[in-house]
């Protein structure tokens, strides 16, 4: 992922779009952490599995306009990724599904 092709103000945009949907993933429901979230319960892989990204339907992250952006739980966010280009690459997205296969908690 290049962050060059993200702007400076990225992570309020980010920030604000969760925040609008109640850190809930847009596609399967799931409840996301918030920043800060004690978790002393969950491992790293598991707090990985809920966290909120925000997706970029033209996979264009310098593309910003609201209905551009999705909220998506990593398990989504991946999912939309698996069979597209996009700005993950294709060892990041296999770790990630591996790890979300295996967290095994509910939220």
């Amino acid at each position: 992922m290049s962050s060059s092709r993200y702007p400076s103000n990225w992570k309020e945009i980010a920030t604000a779009v969760k925040e609008s949907v109640g850190w809930r993933c847009q596609k399967c429901g799931k409840l996301c952490l918030k920043p800060g979230e004690k978790t002393p319960e969950m491992t790293l892989s598991q707090r990985r599995a809920y966290t909120l990204q925000v997706h970029h339907w033209n996979l264009n992250p310098a593309d910003n306009r609201i209905e551009n952006l999705a909220p998506l739980c990593t398990a989504c966010h991946l999912y939309y990724h698996q069979f597209r280009r996009g700005n993950i690459s294709p060892g990041q997205l296999s770790i990630e599904l591996k790890i979300h296969k295996n967290s095994g908690v509910s939220r």
